[in-house]
């Protein structure tokens, strides 16, 4: 029996690393074998399980929608073993593979690829599939392992970490805030707004309740154009205050008969979701921990005092 055991696990590690490394060399060369152990063997995996997982070419191995299916499993099944034998170095040496993550535009430019910086340094061996869209993806459904969210999911089957709690303030720089003074009505200003895709955004909405067509200056739902509109002096636009933290941003001074209108600034709670199935998993548990630990380091609100331009 354990002898039928270590075998299965020698198939798992091999089909493991020729999904990682997609080529039957690389994956000979790391497991220690020749290349015709590994062909052997996953020939053997795949009569044992009844579906081809990869299509051989001369550009190397392509997986099949099989051996996604079967990845999952695998991996599981790595932890394990480097679990039972108590190997703390295995678990983290086998975080590698592709992690896929979503994550809202904004915050994807600005926060989450600097922190793969971060994991780059620790993890090499990790791939990251970053989509950038306010599309809600469905973990449950395996459409990403995992994702940056607004809005507090209550799936039974998924975990979350907070990751922040920011509140939106109208900012620009700090030489448009100075030619700007106080402002006494908001259409003073030359604004940066959404476009009408993400109307629906409370941050959209505000804008479309409190600033004039007229005193529109650029509609873009680009963050990286919001924020180089607003740094640039150009306009106006209403962001989550740690957008400040990485751009030459200073909130606009305005008089106390438009502090009413300020309360409807949108305040945003941003969650690390994951699904249970897959949050141990090494790869994955590498990608939570180094934007759990890197964006718990931004500071979130506008600090108590800090004076305006």
């Amino acid at each position: 029996m354990q002898g039928r055991e270590d075998g299965r696990w020698d198939d798992v590690r091999v089909f493991l690393a020729a999904h990682r490394l997609r080529n039957l060399g690389d994956a000979a060369r790391r497991l220690g074998v020749d290349i015709s152990t590994v062909s052997r063997r996953l020939t053997a995996f795949e009569a044992a399980i009844g579906a081809r997982l990869f299509e051989r070419g001369r550009h190397g191995l392509t997986p099949t929608r099989a051996a996604e299916a079967v990845l999952v499993a695998a991996e599981a099944m790595e932890l394990a073993h480097a679990q039972l034998g108590r190997e703390a170095t295995a678990i983290a040496a086998t975080a590698e593979g592709v992690v896929r993550l979503s994550v809202p535009p904004g915050m994807a430019d600005v926060f989450v690829v600097p922190a793969l910086q971060v994991l780059r340094a620790r993890f090499p061996g990790i791939v990251v599939e970053l989509e950038t869209s306010v599309r809600v993806v469905d973990l449950t459904r395996g459409e990403a392992d995992l994702a940056i969210r607004t809005v507090r999911p209550t799936a039974a089957d998924l975990v979350l970490r907070k990751l922040m709690h920011a509140r939106s303030v109208a900012m620009t720089s700090p030489t448009l805030a100075r030619a700007l003074g106080v402002v006494r009505d908001w259409n003073e200003a030359p604004w940066v707004v959404f476009d009408h895709d993400l109307a629906s955004l409370p941050a959209a909405r505000w804008l479309a309740r409190h600033v004039a067509r007229t005193s529109v200056v650029l509609r873009t739902s680009h963050y990286g154009s919001q924020l180089a509109a607003a740094s640039s002096g150009m306009a106006v636009a209403l962001l989550p205050w740690p957008y400040a933290r990485v751009r030459d941003l200073v909130e606009v001074r305005h008089d106390a008969a438009l502090v009413r209108t300020t309360e409807d600034w949108p305040v945003d709670d941003l969650w690390l979701v994951g699904h249970k199935s897959q949050r141990e998993l090494p790869r994955v548990a590498a990608v939570w921990d180094v934007l759990s630990e890197t964006l718990a380091g931004v500071k979130p609100e506008r600090p108590a005092g800090r004076k305006k331009a």
